[in-house]
């Protein structure tokens, strides 16, 4: 039996509520649903795709139908932005946990071990990847890489990475950088994937690769990580203007939209 998630609206796109002590809870759940690696599950195997949910992919959620109903229809979708949090709870009164993205793929990893599940790598350069890989089998011995491809694939080469990953049904479809489409590759191959979870994630490749260094759990629980970002990328400053009109939503919706609720 899954778990109950409370899930909440945030200017119509939805946001879990997942305490760090649930997760686990909340992810073996979803393993029940999953079958075993031998397959025989019978009738009760689902997909599971979770959403690690920033600020802007919110914004771009409103703007974009594809992407919505890819967020609308994840079975987990954890808020990655402080933004989103007091948001959350301006219009609410509720808090969702948030979390930084790679502690929350490695408390995921990390459950998926203890079962001696599977895993997909799919993104990346070749060099990044096959470090990422060496990185995750020896933090992870237990976990099996059961393939990897670079996210540069050809249009005419997608049949066969798909099928390639269906026939090796991993636990977790690990996905970065690269993919055409980005994490929108996976709402759009959905149906020819093999059950199991899928989790798109940018720079997660490049972390687990030591090319690049996440934020401090200090510097992120002060929400202070952008600002490391719009160093690396100048262009990210602009990101003020998208954050001012986010503002100005939620004045709006609290002042007018549940007003004509009540």
């Amino acid at each position: 039996m899954e778990t109950h998630i409370d899930r909440i609206m945030l200017l119509k796109v939805p946001i879990d509520i997942v305490p760090p002590e649930k997760l686990p809870e909340v992810i073996n759940s979803f393993l029940a649903t999953m079958g075993n690696e031998d397959g025989e599950t019978g009738d009760t195997r689902k997909s599971r795709n979770l959403v690690l949910l920033s600020l802007w992919d919110l914004l771009r959620a409103r703007r974009n139908r594809e992407y919505r109903n890819y967020i609308n229809s994840a079975d987990l979708v954890i808020p990655i932005s402080r933004s989103l949090v007091s948001g959350a709870k301006f219009l609410t009164g509720k808090k969702p946990a948030r979390y930084m993205p790679f502690n929350f793929v490695i408390a995921l990893l990390t459950l998926l071990e203890k079962r001696e599940y599977s895993l997909y790598l799919l993104g990346a350069k070749s060099q990044v990847l096959k470090k990422a890989e060496k990185n995750i089998r020896s933090t992870f011995p237990k976990i099996k890489i059961v393939g990897r491809c670079t996210g540069s694939i050809r249009k005419q080469e997608e049949p066969v990475i798909i099928e390639a990953i269906r026939k090796a049904s991993p636990s977790l479809l690990l996905a970065g950088e690269g993919l055409r489409g980005r994490e929108l590759w996976i709402a759009r191959n959905d149906s020819r994937l093999n059950y199991g979870f899928r989790i798109w994630c940018s720079d997660l490749f490049d972390i687990f690769a030591d090319k690049k260094k996440r934020p401090s759990d200090a510097v992120f629980d002060r929400g202070l990580e952008s600002i490391g970002f719009c160093m690396r990328n100048p262009l990210k400053f602009f990101r003020i203007f998208p954050y001012f009109r986010y503002k100005l939503l939620l004045l709006f919706y609290k002042l007018f939209r549940q007003a004509k609720t009540n």
